[in-house]
């Protein structure tokens, strides 16, 4: 009696598992990114709640929502005297409503810019302040300010749009020259030494005629106090078309983070994607600069944390980079407003003080070489 060839016990307990759905993983990141839009949209809200009831004058919820009711009240029926508003519902709808609707606008255009320069460049290290864009954007206005008299944010939109496109082209140009085509430490440190450069000849500018600057000495910091809504209306509708252009590449750029060749297999026109993504950036990181200032850092710690919550898919980090980028901006523009009163703490500084163990962390960061 001869015996039959023996089966290994652990092939046999193998063979008796059933796979795994190759969909499972998929339906675990969806499921994730669900539960972090909800969170992101809680933390949102009460971003926004903090941004108007705390400050140097604190204000109950009740009067924020009694002035913000008034409001609109006033602007239904048509009853505004056109005078000035006092007290409470002064400092909310005067003061705290800008700031806080410029930081939702600001924090959203520069992580969005942050995600797409992460996502074309595959550069995890990519921000638009450390790739020197915003540093263009602030380079061009003050160039505007000195030579052409300009003084109004309304028309720092077109000088901080033009300064924000040449950084992010000069810093392509020469962070991929030569015959590998570039690595992201090599963008990275050309951001950098630009970024560098053309703050040093912005702070000569200034330094040249302080007087002349003083009006936007507060926007060189990155600061949102005193702003009104008549500086973020001109830069509203290119915030807008920047952000519509960047969530509709979201899935472009999942092809794109497979590779180029694979990408193009897949039908994706890699060029046409890159440019777009180009002008996005120029649009959200110029139109942000113009409105509250050189802010750095956002762009680079946002998708990184939307990035730990989704997974790789760069349309999901993009919606969820919409959410939590203006939350930080607020929270970092509340912390600036108490950490040394009565005066306040630009928020850039804030955001800085940040973003700078973050990017310290990334670079020790074996995952953090590529995307």
């Amino acid at each position: 009696m001869t015996a039959g060839p023996s089966t290994p016990a652990s092939a046999t307990r193998e063979s008796a598992v059933p796979p795994a759905p190759a969909s499972a993983s998929g339906h675990r990141s969806r499921g994730r990114t669900a539960v972090g839009v909800v969170i992101a949209v809680l933390l949102l809200v009460g971003a926004v709640v903090l941004s108007l009831v705390v400050g140097a004058r604190p204000i109950p919820p009740a009067g924020v929502v009694d002035a913000l009711v008034g409001a609109v009240g006033d602007a239904v029926r048509g009853a505004g005297s056109g005078a000035p508003v006092t007290g409470d519902a002064g400092v909310v709808l005067e003061s705290r409503l800008p700031r806080t609707l410029i930081a939702l606008a600001a924090g959203a255009a520069l992580g969005l810019a942050g995600a797409l320069i992460q996502a074309v460049t595959r550069n995890p290290l990519a921000d638009p302040g450390i790739l020197g864009v915003t540093a263009g954007s602030a380079f061009a206005v003050a160039l505007a300010v000195a030579f052409l008299g300009v003084t109004r944010a309304a028309d720092y939109r077109w000088f901080a749009f033009a300064g924000a496109f040449a950084a992010t082209v000069a810093v392509a140009l020469i962070g991929t020259a030569g015959r590998d085509g570039g690595s992201p430490v090599r963008v990275t440190l050309a951001g950098v030494a630009l970024g560098a450069v053309l703050l040093g000849i912005t702070s000569a500018i200034v330094l040249a005629d302080p007087r002349r600057f003083q009006a936007v000495r507060a926007w060189e910091s990155g600061s949102l106090q005193g702003r009104s809504l008549d500086e973020l209306a001109p830069v509203l509708p290119f915030l807008l078309a920047g952000a519509v252009v960047a969530l509709l590449l979201g899935r472009a750029l999942d092809a794109i983070a497979l590779g180029d060749d694979r990408a193009a297999a897949l039908g994706v026109r890699v060029g046409a994607v890159r440019g777009l993504a180009v002008l996005a950036v120029t649009l959200l990181a110029g139109g942000a600069t113009a409105v509250a200032g050189p802010i750095a850092f956002l762009g680079l710690m946002v998708p990184h944390v939307a990035r730990w919550i989704t997974g790789p898919r760069w349309s999901a980090i993009l919606a969820l980079t919409l959410l939590l980028a203006p939350t930080l901006l607020l929270v970092s523009d509340v912390v600036g407003r108490v950490l040394l009163p009565p005066g306040e703490v630009p928020v850039g500084i804030v955001t800085a003080a940040v973003g700078a163990p973050v990017l310290i962390a990334l670079v020790r960061t074996r995952r953090a070489s590529t995307l």
